[in-house]
This record gives structure tokens, sequence and C-alpha cells, in this order.
């Protein structure tokens, strides 16, 4: 694989991949955020490529931001207004940028875990 972020999604209270969350990549900097690259999971729980690579993959600080209210509502999952979890934040940073970066998140309404994956 080359070096890049990507991302995928696990509903682990349907045990399925999600389908149709919508993901969006930040760059941090200065205490600012600047949209890089956004998207949709497939019916797979990923995005049809990456979200960054090439030349603007850059040592740094990012963020992804999942809309997982907004999947778990598509679902039919009834939610609390305002849900729990709606916008799922995952800041991290990257140091080496000749390695591939995939950062996925497993999550239900009430939780959620990421992990530094391969």
């Amino acid at each position: 694989m080359s070096r890049g972020i990507t991302t995928h999604v696990l509903d682990i209270s349907s045990g399925r991949p999600a389908k149709d969350v919508h993901i969006a990549l930040f760059r941090i900097q200065d205490g600012k955020s600047e949209l890089l690259s956004s998207g949709a999971t497939n019916s797979d729980g990923r995005l049809e490529g990456p979200l960054l690579s090439g030349e603007g993959y850059q040592a740094g600080v990012y963020e992804l931001v999942f809309h997982i209210g907004d999947y778990f509502r598509g679902t039919g999952i009834s939610l609390p207004e305002p849900a729990f979890l709606d916008q799922v934040p995952v800041r991290f940073g990257i140091s080496a940028t000749d390695v591939h970066y995939h950062v996925p998140l497993l999550v239900a309404p009430w939780g959620y875990n990421t992990y530094k994956g391969s």
C-alpha cells in the first residue's frame, strides 16, 4: 500500500461495516483547522481511496471527523436529542511520512474505539 491516510468504520452494535458514514479530514496548524478532503463510506465501511496521499501527505497534526449520529439515524436507530455521539473527532499526529497511516473507527451508539492500523 502506498503512503497516505485511510480509514474504515465498523458498526460493532450490528457486527457490520458502516455504510454511508460521512468523514472529513482536517489538518490542524496554529490552532486552525483546514479541511483537506471528505467522503462517505461504501458497503464495506471504507472510502474508495485514501483521504490524503501524494504531495499533500506531510508530518503534522490531523483530525478525522466521523458523522456517526447521522449514520445511526439512517439505520433507523432511535437516538436521544442531542445524541450521545454525533460527530466523533479523532485527532492524531503523523511523524513518519514514509509509512501509511490507517485510522479505523469501531463504533456503537454509546461508544467507540480507534487505533493505528496497518
